[in-house]
């Protein structure tokens, strides 16, 4: 059913943020939150965990009944059913993200690409799996994106395997076409993500005749991103093809900060956080001017930015759930965010990795580190998790 934008979306409705977590989970959520708002007590326990894995201490259990559960899905298939079932049951989609991290031989790759197909068949008879989610560094390796974004001469051996890279990526776009279902291909560090730019544009161009099959990632934070935005949708419109893109602020920028210093060139990175801003808006805006051939996921954790979304589309008079438009939230965060959007009736779904603990560890670790890097938001996700309790607490008495 069709929910039209009668009224602004509000963010404040604790009771349908965590409508599904017990007391116990709530509480759960709470200390999790408390102890990663210090950077250094994060890295502490980052490594104290890595390093208790490795000797094979028996932490693991522990691990997995708490960071592991509140950011993760599952080590297996049942595991991430439940969850992929529980967040349905509010009518929010989920993205099955495989988060194996470290791969850097051929065979893994070949193994992370039969995987990732798997996902995509998964979803074709899956309506809870609106679409599915990959990075290019998991099927071929970051030097040898680095080198043909820089314009290296590749060796014979780099050739073939360039050759493999881009063979598993078309099967792997190939089976998303089959099964009819987007793919979003995640965005990564600067210097390897012009080749990643230029394949994700070929598989649009390919596959995105009549729909956004593949979608290309947009990093806001970069400044050279609206210009890029704008020359897409004119490849596109000149293609004819459907545009898909996923926006979102970035996850690398102490990464390219470094690096940018340390190699001495001028960085990517906006100056500061309010140019980022402002240009993740603006992209959103220049989008909205061409929703007819522009379909977009709006990755996100910053209220402002879903309201704004949410105000260009009543202006526009598209229903809530237009299938041009997509909200996106990790899982495990802005609870308050996807549920009271899904409770509207917009489309949203949840980034939900997957995997071995001991290999989803890494991106456990990243996830952590970039969200202390986020001013204020852990301080948010514990203010709505006290909010709820205290309702609770309230309703109780």
């Amino acid at each position: 059913m069709n929910k039209k934008n009668d009224t602004p979306v509000s963010f404040e409705d604790t009771a349908i943020a965590f409508n599904r977590k017990s007391d116990r989970e709530l509480f759960l959520s709470f200390l999790i939150f408390w102890l990663t708002k210090s950077p250094f007590l994060v890295k502490f326990l980052s490594r104290a965990a890595r390093f208790a894995l490795a000797i094979g201490l028996p932490v693991k259990p522990l691990i997995k009944a708490t960071v592991f559960k509140q950011f993760c899905g599952g080590e297996t298939k049942a595991e991430y059913t439940r969850v992929i079932n529980s967040l349905a049951g509010s009518s929010i989609g989920t993205i099955l993200d495989y988060a194996v991290e470290g791969i850097e031989d051929e065979n893994g790759f070949e193994a992370t690409k039969q995987e990732l197909i798997q996902i995509i068949r998964q979803s074709r008879s899956n309506p809870d799996i609106p679409c599915t989610c990959m990075k290019m560094s998991a099927i071929g390796t970051s030097d040898l994106f680095e080198k043909v974004t820089s314009k290296q001469v590749l060796s014979d051996a780099e050739s073939k395997e360039w050759e493999n890279l881009k063979r598993r990526l078309m099967e792997i776009c190939e089976a998303a076409f089959q099964a009819d279902k987007p793919i979003y291909i995640d965005a990564e560090e600067s210097w390897v993500q012009g080749a990643m730019d230029d394949l994700a544009k070929k598989m649009m161009a390919k596959y995105n005749k009549q729909k956004a099959i593949v979608f290309t990632t947009l990093q806001m934070y970069r400044w050279d991103r609206i210009d890029y935005l704008k020359q897409l949708i004119a490849d596109a419109e000149s293609g004819p093809y459907h545009l898909g893109i996923k926006f979102v602020r970035g996850a690398y920028l102490e990464k390219e900060r470094e690096r940018a210093l340390l190699q001495g060139y001028v960085s990517t990175i906006n100056a500061t956080k309010d140019d980022t801003d402002r240009d993740f808006d603006e992209a959103v805006r220049i989008s909205m001017e061409h929703i007819d051939a522009v379909e977009i996921c709006v990755g996100t954790h910053n209220e402002k930015s879903c309201r704004l979304m949410a105000e260009h589309m009543r202006a526009y008079k598209l229903p809530n759930n237009h299938p041009h438009i997509y909200f996106s939230q990790l899982f495990g965060m802005s609870d308050n965010i996807s549920y009271n959007l899904a409770h509207a009736g917009y489309n949203v779904s949840k980034y939900l990795p997957f995997g071995p603990l001991e290999s989803t560890l890494p991106y456990l670790t990243r996830r952590a580190e970039e969200n202390t890097a986020i001013a204020g938001q852990m301080s948010k996700e514990l203010e709505v998790i006290v909010k709820e309790r205290e309702r609770r607490k309230a309703a109780h008495t």
